[in-house]
């Protein structure tokens, strides 16, 4: 298309540079800019343009033009808009949507803009209308339609309250604010979904914030109820008194296109020829030519690349005189450039192949821009974007506690802290995940299935997941997750991930028994390829490959072994953060050979022997799916059967858009989240996993999705930072309120537009296996590593004495092989295997307890373990009571002691935990080693099973832990803990 500057409009200069709203209005048939303080507001006797500028995630800018028509806009003003539109389509470089948008029956895209809706004032520019605030209010009755975004008119107004509305202005079917002095009232039609009724809130509140300074009364009314209040009399006041309500009788406006054609015309001379075939294919479409697309409410105009300005302003004019010689005013016209085609546009073709490439549009945008900055335009927003940096952000805590447990056939096996990020191939594993959010624990319960599992042990692993998210009264977010797949959040909790080839599972072994297959299940002392990848020490991962030489690649860097030989490859475009992780996995994999390192180009002869031979192989850094930018979607159920048949997109979404007796979906392509409200049914909530496989398969925005995408299933109230993230702000308290969407909204409103928490914060979920959970923030430490970045990796040293050296050469290091310490709670919520561990100091506790209880009684030593150290201050019996002091007065000073008990309990068992001072060695008995373990045949008895060590003998101890017993004990008591649990000697 060509361009020149007698084409462009010098009120779009610059316009659409960066993202946001910009609005002109037509006035003598020219567009005049609006100032901000104005945009939202339109008149009935005028036309508008809006510009809406969407920053995409590629670095890119979207536009979508609209052109408004008032009501009472004439007719050349109309047609200006129209054409300035596709001017200013030009000057954006060619590659806009372009809408028309009538009054009263606009796209739920353009109102989206203007949330929570746009109520048109009467007037215009063209008969020299100003708006001025009257001095006295207007009472006026409005009418809402609409569950996403709300269409508002304005059914009738009266000037004086002598006069009553009529009645007949009111029916069942819609909800009706009534605008007075004083108070706003919301009438709910009986018909009328609670989503509705939620909706038409806003438009109170926004009502009441821009037309009466936030101060009036709100009430609401419903349909059929008699006069039983205050507000219902009122209300009805103002209509003549109560009575029955007709039945609404259809006029003009409330009559739909319900017809569903498909004509396809090309424009030529400006008129609008049809095109004869029995199917709709994209090889009709000329790219020298303009075509209309005649589909009932929805008229598209299609105009191709190559077309000029004059074609497509002809098309426009033909398409604008096809629906006003039809008289269909609620049909909605769409321009449309040759490859930004929508995906409701596609959707109309039995066939569509994407014939044009992006590129030349973005190489055709820079050609536009260039000729514009040469005529002195500022197109700094026109220029070709460059390409988004990669950032992965998992927004996930990985600090928590990790629980897996492998799948064999119908049952679930608990994997040791050591096993919990080796995953084989042939197996599907269930993972609970327990960290510390924003302001309460979260927890993540997913599946992972391997691309060689079975579909049996698949389903029992979903069903595993799904019962331990409903016995969990479905708190945590669930996951399904494919190898291949794994989002970051899934690398970040693993940590170092390892995936072999092949599989243990009962289902796995049964399955190539049955195939005839040979077994290549990963044997550590067998011949392997590992492909080390990833962006960090939290999120890095080894990949099983084939053992040949094809499976090499240049931008990464491999791990080769058999049974006595180790090798490490490093491809020539990998990174020295590639060079980093081999050598942290090699520590995983194969700890104590050592390495030959193998350069790209200079490998040794017995390096590609056990490769069977060199062979091409790739340069090309695997890809993963990108992250789109966000939709949301809306599910509609059928009455006859719960999975739904029909999504709604919802543009511009914000988190009020979430209604809490409803399903939604995100789509951001590499992801899908299925959100579920509480007041959803609870057999629809055990669909929400299917609804989002439901939703992959349907494909609603034809961005063919791939089957394995991880899908995530998001409860309302537990809403995990890698969801809310989507949403421009996010406000936890609106989930902890009580009652449906209305309920909710109208406390809301009554409240001047604040949040109502009517219940404290959900307790914290206590974990499926019945563990602890995660530390508070404030006692949050990494879980230790295996390896600290900054030593030089020695061979030959036990694993024991690596783990040890890494915990105190970087104290941030972190070791997957051994859990997070468990968090010592006052009042444990369940008595597991890992609480029984804390008798001692539960022991400890309650002689607390017994001794606050006899307050005036001195405590005895036998109440207090040695290991407890108390201070004498706090320990010590209160002194006697003076003569003078009268017995009223002592009774008062013991209900005051009584009144503390808790709390000094409470005290003592902080200082425990944070007392960070020295702690004496006990005169202990000493034992040989190998009876203080817990796998010895011989163990010793009557010993505080959670301090072993102490029973070491000092040179013992000295020669396991590499230092004295008195150094040890003078450490605080965390890192004690941390010491052991890097050692697990025992």
């Amino acid at each position: 298309m060509s361009v020149s500057m007698r084409d462009l409009d010098p009120a779009f200069q610059g316009a659409g540079q960066k993202a946001g709203i910009e609005v002109w209005r037509i006035e003598n048939f020219s567009p005049a800019p609006i100032p901000k303080s104005s945009i939202g507001k339109f008149f009935t006797g005028d036309s508008y343009i809006v510009l809406k500028t969407t920053a995409l995630k590629t670095g890119a800018l979207r536009h979508d033009i609209h052109y408004w028509l008032g009501k009472d806009t004439s007719q050349d003003e109309a047609g200006t808009a129209a054409v300035k539109t596709v001017e200013l389509d030009a000057a954006l470089g060619g590659r806009a949507v372009q809408y028309r948008e009538v009054q009263g029956h606009e796209t739920e895209k353009f109102l989206s803009y203007f949330k929570p809706c746009i109520i048109p004032q009467e007037g215009g520019v063209a008969s020299g209308f100003k708006h001025v605030e009257a001095e006295e209010h207007v009472t006026r009755l409005f009418v809402c339609r609409g569950k996403h975004v709300v269409h508002v008119k304005e059914a009738s107004h009266i000037s004086f309250s002598l006069v009553p509305f009529a009645r007949s202005s009111l029916n069942h079917d819609d909800i009706y604010i009534l605008d007075t002095k004083s108070k706003i009232f919301q009438f709910n039609g009986s018909n009328s979904s609670i989503q509705e009724r939620a909706k038409a809130l806003e438009v109170v509140q926004y009502i009441k914030d821009t037309y009466h300074d936030g101060t009036c009364e709100v009430a609401t009314v419903e349909d059929g109820r008699l006069m039983a209040d205050a507000d219902s009399g009122e209300f009805w006041g103002f209509f003549g008194g109560f009575a029955p309500l007709p039945r609404k009788t259809a006029n003009a406006e409330d009559k739909t296109v319900t017809f569903d054609i498909k004509k396809l015309f090309c424009v030529e001379k400006g008129k609008a020829n049809p095109v004869e075939d029995d199917t709709l294919k994209r090889e009709m479409l000329d790219t020298n030519k303009c075509y209309i697309l005649d589909c009932g409410l929805e008229v598209f105009v299609w105009m191709g690349r190559t077309t000029s300005l004059d074609d497509r302003k002809i098309a426009s004019g033909a398409a604008e005189e096809m629906i006003r010689s039809s008289e269909r005013p609620k049909s909605q016209m769409i321009r449309i450039i040759e490859g930004f085609e929508t995906v409701p546009f596609r959707s109309k073709f039995d066939t569509w192949t994407q014939e044009t490439n992006t590129t030349v549009s973005e190489d055709g945008r820079g050609r536009v821009a260039a000729l514009l900055q040469r005529q002195g335009v500022n197109v700094r927003g026109l220029m070709k974007a460059a390409p988004p940096k990669e950032e992965l952000e998992a927004f996930i805590d990985c600090t928590g506690n990790l629980q897996v447990w492998r799948v064999n056939g119908q049952e679930k096996i608990l994997l040791q802290a050591a096993d919990h990020s080796k995953f084989y191939s042939g197996d599907c594993y269930v993972f609970q995940y327990s960290y510390p959010g924003e302001e309460k624990e979260e927890v993540l319960i997913g599946t992972w299935f391997g691309k060689q599992s079975v579909e049996e042990e698949r389903a029992s692993a979903v069903s595993m997941a799904s019962k331990m998210v409903e016995s969990m009264k479905f708190v945590p977010a669930q996951a399904r997750i494919y190898e291949g797949k794994e989002p970051v959040q899934f690398f970040v909790i693993m940590q170092s991930f390892i995936v072999f080839k092949g599989g243990i599972s009962s289902g796995y072994k049964k399955y190539i028994a049955e195939k005839e297959v040979d077994d290549d299940t990963y044997n550590e002392n067998g011949l392997a390829l590992f492909r080390i990848q990833g962006s960090g020490p939290e999120n890095m991962q080894a990949i099983q490959v084939d053992p040949v030489a094809s499976s090499l690649n240049s931008s990464y860097c491999y791990i080769l072994h058999n049974d006595s030989s180790v090798f490490t490859w490093m491809g020539n475009l990998a990174t020295s953060t590639d060079q980093e992780l081999v050598e942290r996995q090699l520590d995983l994999i194969k700890p104590n050979l050592q390495t030959r390192a193998q350069k790209e180009g200079s490998e040794s002869e017995q390096f590609w022997e056990l490769l069977g031979g060199k062979t091409e192989y790739s340069s090309q850094k695997l890809t993963k799916e990108p992250e789109s930018d966000p939709h949301l979607f809306s599910c509609t159920f059928t009455k006859v059967f719960v999975m739904f048949w029909q999504v709604t997109e919802i543009y511009n979404f914000t988190q009020d858009d979430l209604m809490t007796e409803d399903i939604f979906i995100v789509d951001c392509h590499s992801e899908i989240f299925v959100w579920v409200g509480q007041e959803v049914v609870p057999k629809n909530k055990l669909l929400a996993l299917t609804i989002g496989e439901k939703f992959i398969e349907k494909d609603s925005l034809l961005e063919k999705l791939s089957p394995e995408a991880p899908i995530y299933v998001i409860m309302e109230g537990g809403e995990p930072s890698f969801f809310t993230r989507f949403f421009t702000s996010w406000d936890s308290s609106k989930s902890a309120m009580h009652g449906n969407s209305f309920q909710r909204k109208l406390k809301i409103v009554k409240n001047g537009g604040t949040p109502v928490a009517d219940k404290p914060k959900r307790r914290t979920p206590a974990s499926y296996g019945g563990r602890a959970g995660v530390p508070e923030k404030s006692q949050q430490r990494s879980r230790t590593m295996s390896l600290s970045p900054d030593r030089v990796r020695v061979r030959g040293r036990s694993p024991a004495f690596n783990a040890l050296a890494a915990t105190f050469e970087n104290q941030n290091a972190r070791n997957l092989s051994t859990p997070p310490p468990v968090v010592r709670k006052l009042y444990p919520r369940s008595v597991t295997p890992d609480s029984a561990r804390l008798a001692p100091k539960s022991s400890a506790i309650a002689s607390r307890s017994a001794l606050f209880e006899k307050f005036k009684t001195p405590p005895q030593e036998p109440l207090i373990p040695k290991s407890i150290k108390a201070s004498p201050k706090t320990l010590e019996s209160p002194a006697p009571e003076s003569s003078s002091k009268g017995k009223e007065e002592k009774k008062e000073n013991h209900k005051e002691g009584e009144k503390s008990m808790s709390s000094k309990i409470v005290s003592l068992t902080i200082q425990e935990d944070a007392k960070e001072g020295v702690e004496d060695e006990e005169d202990l008995p000493a034992h040989p080693y190998e009876r203080l373990k817990t796998t010895s045949p011989d163990p010793v008895t009557d010993i505080d099973v959670t301090r072993r060590e102490a029973y070491l003998s000092s040179e013992e101890f000295k020669e396991k832990f590499g230092m004295t017993k008195e150094a040890f004990y003078k450490l605080p008591k965390w890192k004690q803990n941390k010491f052991k649990m890097a050692v697990q000697l025992f």
